[in-house]
């Protein structure tokens, strides 16, 4: 008897046929089968919702009858999505001239309130409501009296907005389809590839007979697999499974176990090379080489994650702390060679992208091409056919929650651009510091924070950087420097309560109280909420070169990120006196500041107070011997 197809196995050759066409089609965009701009982002959108329909079910529990409204909007996705790639010559002298048609109106809303329920199946109401409000506002506010109101708009001009490269089809939407795309692409192929599993063990090898081994493991595998996974609830998913539970078992606080993990993962969305889907947009917007971001996003991640590292050494240090056996550790050098597949990829894109000056699309389809050459080529786990269209599938499954958010992005972002409001809320940031450089960052970071609790990173720094980067770059800040101060911000917000999704994720695997977990993750993700003022302060931690700045700089970040977290903690290798922690604050001061003596003074006393207390624990060691 002929078995009968399901409906889930319909679905999913539907999915995996969808996703290996979306990652065909995105890599000859940029090879062998480039198509107009604007064509390119009416195809990313509209396959993208379409896998927005499929995979977020309008219920999964609803009777049958109710897959029929999945359907539904994926037909008017493709129909409306289908007007601009089918039409693309009419839609584009119709853009020009203003003359607005009845089938691009009805397309036009169409797509707007598909939009809108994606956003709303993938992030939740919070965005959602903001792009109505901005919608809102765009026709009513012409009724406001003084800074507020406007000239007034009708529906068919916000309609028009919307559907445009001012909304939907904007900058937002072409970073996704042009960028994150692809390295989205290329972190699926390197997870199929078992990247996750290497950099763990590699992180358990390195780090895991160490006193606070698993924490500091943590660390270590949510540094390295987040710089390539660039999301942080799937950092802590993934590598916290393991992580968290072994950090218990170790005696590790459950609240402190989970903020471990929260923290670290967080941190990937600034960690090169490939950083977060909002760092791609960051080097669009700003006008600056992805290659040049990832330079300057460095140092500053690097301090991150050595104060974090730190931090969590020293909680070691005051519960007495000790490693993972060293029969349960797995071998280092049999980790390396099987990861010796990866780190060539990994080279290569770095090579294209610094070196090279390549564009990121094409670093990221030759860097694919790599994984995919040494996965046939590996003898012990050879990559299969199966393994390449798990890699495209995988890379779908990224698409939904990244475009629901880019486009949902954009309708704020056109409605910004027709009413001005962002350049009214930036004179609000401008006149309310009074050209006051410290507080006009306070007051941006306030916003960040908030908008980023409900908010995606990118949703929230594309809103951000719409509306405050023009008003820190008026005051004098470097468009750099004020694009990374708002991405921070974007990004510290997933451990920021009490909406923090990667504290909140954590807490789950961890079976803590969430809000505690979240303010553990503040305390030990605090560099995350200093460094930002920092490099906007001190442009240097910025700079990297074959120079004596950057050794300076450098030596200084070290010596930062070690004092800030003894501080913290109130340990060395034993208790420390307040004066010493306040001395220890102090060393942070001098040594972060631009000016060479100062800096030297902080290397120096730290030195002192840090010598002094090794000094004294190796005393007390031999007497005790």
């Amino acid at each position: 008897m002929e078995k009968k197809l399901t409906y889930e196995q319909f679905r999913k050759y539907v999915l995996v046929a969808i996703s290996v066409f979306t990652g065909i089609l995105h890599i000859g965009q940029f090879t062998f089968l480039p198509m107009e701009s604007i064509k390119f982002y009416a195809w990313h959108l509209t396959l993208g919702l379409i896998l927005v329909f499929l995979y977020k079910p309008a219920s999964k529990k609803a009777p049958k009858r109710f897959l029929w409204l999945d359907w539904v909007c994926i037909a008017l996705t493709a129909i409306s999505g289908g007007y601009v790639i089918l039409s693309y010559q009419t839609y584009v002298v119709i853009m020009q001239t203003g003359k607005l048609t009845p089938s691009l109106y009805f397309f036009g809303a169409i797509i707007t309130l598909l939009v809108l329920e994606a956003a709303r199946r993938c992030l939740g109401w919070v965005l959602p409501c903001i792009a109505l409000v901005t919608v809102v506002y765009a026709l009513f506010g012409g009724n406001l009296p003084g800074i507020l109101g406007h000239r007034g708009y009708n529906l068919q001009r916000v309609v028009t907005t919307i559907f445009s490269d001012q909304g939907v089809l904007g900058t937002a939407i072409g970073v996704s389809a042009s960028n994150v795309f692809l390295f989205l692409l290329f972190a699926a192929f390197l997870s199929v590839s078992g990247a996750d599993k290497i950099f763990q063990d590699i992180a358990i090898a390195l780090t895991g007979k160490k006193r606070g081994g698993p924490a500091k493991m943590a660390v270590v595998a949510s540094c390295l697999f987040g710089s390539i996974s660039g999301s942080a609830v799937a950092n802590v998913v993934s590598t916290g499974a393991f992580t968290i539970p072994l950090m218990k078992r170790q005696g590790y606080q459950k609240r402190f176990s989970g903020a471990v993990e929260a923290v670290a993962s967080t941190g990937g969305q600034i960690m090169p090379p490939i950083m977060g889907a909002a760092a791609f947009v960051l080097a669009d917007i700003s006008g600056t080489p992805y290659g040049t971001v990832c330079l300057a996003a460095l140092l500053p991640a690097l301090m991150y994650y050595l104060t974090l590292f730190k931090m969590v050494d020293l909680e070691s240090v005051k519960y007495g702390l000790k490693g993972v056996p060293e029969d349960e550790l797995p071998d280092l050098k049999d980790s390396v060679s099987r990861g010796l597949k990866l780190f060539l990829p990994l080279a290569i894109l770095l090579y294209l992208l610094l070196v090279k000056q390549t564009t990121p699309m094409l670093a990221a389809i030759w860097a694919m091409l790599a994984i995919v050459v040494c996965g046939l080529l590996d003898r012990r786990d050879r990559l299969t056919l199966g393994g390449i269209i798990d890699g495209f599938v995988e890379g779908g499954k990224s698409v939904p929650s990244v475009v629901a958010a880019c486009a949902c992005a954009g309708i704020v972002t056109g409605m910004f651009a027709l009413t001005g409001l962002g350049l009214k809320f930036s004179d609000f940031i401008v006149s309310m510091g009074g050209k006051n450089l410290i507080l006009s960052l306070l007051l941006s970071m306030l916003v960040c924070v908030i908008l980023g609790m409900g908010l995606p990173t990118t949703a929230s720094y594309i809103i951000c950087a719409t509306a405050i980067a023009p008003a820190l770059i008026k005051i004098g800040l470097p468009a750099l420097a004020a694009h990374l101060f708002l991405l921070y911000f974007a990004c510290i917000s997933a451990i920021t309560p009490p909406v923090a999704v990667a504290s909140y994720a954590a807490a789950g695997i961890a079976e803590e109280n969430p809000m505690k977990v979240g303010f553990t993750a503040v305390k030990l993700g605090i560099a995350g909420f200093v460094l930002p003022f920092v490099f906007a302060l001190n442009t240097d931690y910025l700079h990297v070169g074959l120079d004596v700045l950057t050794l300076f700089t450098w030596i200084s970040a070290f010596v930062v990120c070690y004092a800030a977290a003894v501080a913290i903690q109130g340990y060395v290798e034993q208790k420390i006196t307040v004066v010493e922690r306040l001395l220890y604050l102090v060393v942070v001061f001098t040594a972060i500041q631009h000016n060479f003596a100062l800096s030297i003074f902080g290397w120096v006393l730290f030195a002192g107070l840090y010598g002094f207390r090794l000094m004294q624990h190796k005393k007390a060691g031999a007497a005790a011997a």
